[in-house]
């Protein structure tokens, strides 16, 4: 059991993954490393490995409420502490609105301040991070780092009445600073072998053929190996690859046989994401058919 500096506890023996949810040993050590150092979690790891799930695995594991912040490309650091609508304010001055006397009517708060503001510890997840602009990682340094942050508006300081466990979760489409990577606690999901992915089968499919899961993982497998993939497919994308692959009854002996001069595996819409990566198989069953002549 970890403390925090307000004297909260954080879940028992900690995180140890769910029912529905893989976790590494690897992955557990880190998200209890991050609670016990009282550290943001940056998550890094290819797209569809799990990371946005994380957080809300560990919210469920510890019996905690779930914030969740999406960043867009626009998000800027001082939406998630408040944004000020001074056009409202100015509108209903106008109007002659009675509200108007009192400014924190048209402050709307934001996730970091919805965790703050908690009487309960929270999990918040701040959502692809490197979405955002370079500054934006930066401009919560501060806030991160001491669990406040000052209203000018209003003259209040907002402080964490319970510190919540932030899970930061990146995909690598830009460099993070120094300064905020030395704040962090951080770990990189590796793709899943073949072990841990038939774990995860089974928790998302417990009565599925292995027959079936079996020739369907050499044929994924195979596929990640292509070299000069512009998009490998992810865990998700075998998740549901399975899904079709049991709802249209394809039998395993369509994989286990599959021509390797034929184009590309059936329902491969589920598993390549884009023309390139299609042409790309298409191109290597061509060369197949010339081989084999």
């Amino acid at each position: 059991m970890s403390k925090d500096s307000t004297g909260s506890n954080h879940g028992g023996d900690g995180f140890r993954g769910t029912d529905s949810y893989v976790a590494t040993d690897d992955l557990q050590v880190a998200v209890n490393a991050a609670v016990t150092l009282q550290r943001p979690l940056l998550v890094k790891g290819e797209p569809g490995t799990g990371k946005t799930m994380l957080a809300e695995e560990v919210a469920a594991s510890l019996g905690l409420k779930l914030i969740q912040w999406h960043i867009k490309s626009t998000t800027k650091a001082q939406q998630g502490l408040y944004e000020y609508d001074a056009v409202s304010r100015l509108r209903d001055s106008q109007l002659g609105v009675d509200k108007v006397h009192d400014i924190s009517n048209y402050i709307k708060r934001g996730k970091l301040w919805e965790a703050f503001d908690a009487d309960e510890p929270v999990v918040l997840l701040i959502d692809e991070i490197d979405k955002a602009d370079i500054e934006f990682p930066n401009d919560l340094l501060v806030e991160l780092d001491k669990m406040e942050f000052f209203v000018y508006e209003t003259g209040e300081v907002i402080k964490a009445r319970q510190r919540p466990i932030v899970i930061i979760t990146s995909n690598n489409e830009k460099e993070l600073p120094d300064a905020f990577l030395r704040r962090c606690f951080f770990h990189y999901i590796t793709f899943p072998d073949r072990e841990t992915m038939q774990k995860i089968v089974d928790v998302h499919y417990p009565g599925i053929k292995q027959s079936l899961v079996g020739e369907a993982m050499d044929l994924f497998f195979q596929v990640r190996e292509v070299p000069g993939l512009k998009k490998k497919p992810s865990t998700s994308e075998l998740i549901d690859w399975l899904k079709l692959l049991m709802a249209d009854d394809i039998p395993e002996e369509v994989l286990r046989d599959r021509d390797p001069t034929k184009a590309v595996p059936p329902l491969y819409g589920a598993l390549l994401k884009n023309e390139q990566d299609v042409h790309m198989l298409e191109r290597l069953a061509f060369m197949a058919r010339r081989e084999n002549r």
